[in-house]
């Protein structure tokens, strides 16, 4: 019995290059950062000043009630603004007759914390009479899956994976997993994280992992497999896919931007946050979801790379791909679109996934920004000449995070043997409608 195909029928995005996914893709592709000085908080007296912001962002513009989002996270707001736009984007109405076959699965990394700190710093100034109800389901990773299904009404399995900057990609290969199985016909996947907050830069700063070379020339700041790369810039957003099987989607007449046929993971087992030298993780997430798609690595032709610019992560990647691909390494169109967006965490592999369908959907493979200085460890085909019209057939978005913990999704360009409605591949700005929120174009 052959498995169930599992195909993606909608796309959002919230990131710092755009408020929808039209916006974020014509930046993306235009070369431009979204990297900035931070204004969430006082940052003045951090040494890292810079991230990635969804600027301007306004819950009610997308469907979220003013009462609503004042008790949510910022993070919960972007799950449910990016999940009605998912919804919108999909043509899939939920209603009693399907609610329990469609499931809510999301990857978010550190869930709520600007909520902890604004309700500790309560908590020690007036005493705990001062603390919420709400805080606690404000700040719980799960309420983002969790509000997400009140607000489209999706009754199937819900739950959030947190595995660090893998999250989102797990998650993804988790709602594959569901489909393949036939527990659900459509599921609602990807990664939102917002922890651009005093205790997220400042955390992340004490591990040496942001960089802060950059603060006066925040653009610049993150600069994939450049040889003067200082580390990562913080950023926060959301970036869904609406899955579902091949049959469900033929049958309500759905347009089909990509097929997801493999999914990998795997752990490296070695440190809290630094990688194998060898790369040894990466390599069998990689070539486990190759595998699970029954492919040769020979067909893959486009990478959307982890590359979080980082020293030792770049390194460790760039020889990982060269290990699973051998020769053929230096012919595959690398993007390291963190360049422009920062590194999202747990939203990472959900946006980075988007970014890969729209590669397979347009034809158009990102660029990688910053790559100003050649490294010798990091020499495979990065686009450093910005992106360019290759129509990639397969495209794998890797994720890795601390904890060793390792994820990769393979997608393949849609190819039916039968003829089915909703397969015509549609102008990128049919994407998303002009009523979704402030940015839409």
């Amino acid at each position: 019995m052959s498995r169930k195909r599992v195909v993606v029928t909608g796309l959002s995005a919230l990131t710092p290059l755009g408020g929808n996914v039209t916006e974020t893709w014509d930046n993306l592709l235009a070369g431009k950062s979204g990297i900035g000085p931070i204004t969430l908080f006082d940052a003045s007296g951090f040494d890292s000043r810079i991230a990635g912001e969804v600027k301007g962002f306004d819950p009610e513009a997308y469907g979220v009630p003013a009462k609503q989002a004042r008790r949510m996270d910022r993070f919960v707001q972007f799950a449910v603004a990016a999940g009605n736009m998912l919804v919108e984007h999909s043509g899939l109405v939920i209603n009693d007759d399907n609610a329990g076959r469609v499931s809510v699965i999301l990857g978010v990394g550190l869930g709520g914390l600007h909520t902890i700190e604004v309700f500790h710093s309560r908590l020690v100034e007036a005493g705990p009479g001062k603390v919420a109800p709400f805080m606690i389901p404000m700040l719980i990773s799960n309420i983002a899956p969790g509000q997400l299904a009140i607000a489209t009404g999706a009754k199937g399995a819900n739950m959030v994976l947190t595995s660090a900057c893998a999250s989102g990609t797990h998650a993804i290969g988790a709602a594959y997993t569901e489909i393949v199985m036939g527990r659900c016909d459509a599921c609602i996947s990807g990664g939102v994280e917002a922890t651009v907050t005093p205790m997220g830069i400042s955390g992340f700063t004490a591990l040496k992992a942001l960089s802060t070379a950059h603060n006066d020339d925040p653009e610049k700041a993150s600069r994939p497999f450049d040889k003067d790369r200082d580390g990562f810039v913080m950023g926060e957003g959301a970036g869904l896919l609406m899955l579902e099987s091949l049959e469900h989607a033929q049958a309500r007449g759905a347009t089909i931007y990509a097929e997801i046929i493999g999914a990998g993971s795997s752990d490296d087992a070695f440190h809290m946050t630094a990688p194998r030298d060898d790369g040894e993780g990466m390599i069998a997430a990689m070539q486990r979801a190759i595998a699970d798609a029954g492919v040769s690595p020979d067909v893959v032709d486009h990478i959307n790379a982890h590359a979080t610019s980082t020293h030792l992560g770049d390194i460790c990647e760039t020889g990982a791909v060269k290990q699973v691909f051998g020769e053929r390494a230096y012919q595959i169109a690398i993007s390291a679109t963190k360049s422009q967006t920062g590194h999202l965490l747990g939203a990472a592999g959900g946006v980075e996934a988007v970014f890969s369908v729209l590669a397979l959907h347009t034809g158009y493979v990102p660029g990688t920004i910053n790559y100003e200085t050649p490294d010798p460890e990091c020499d495979l085909n990065c686009m450093t000449d910005g992106a360019k019209k290759l129509d990639p057939q397969y495209a794998l978005s890797n994720s890795f995070g601390f904890g060793g913990t390792n994820g990769s999704i393979l997608f393949k360009k849609f190819t039916a043997s039968l003829p089915c409605r909703g397969t015509t591949r549609l102008p990128l700005y049919t994407l998303i409608g002009a009523s979704n929120g402030p940015h839409s174009s």
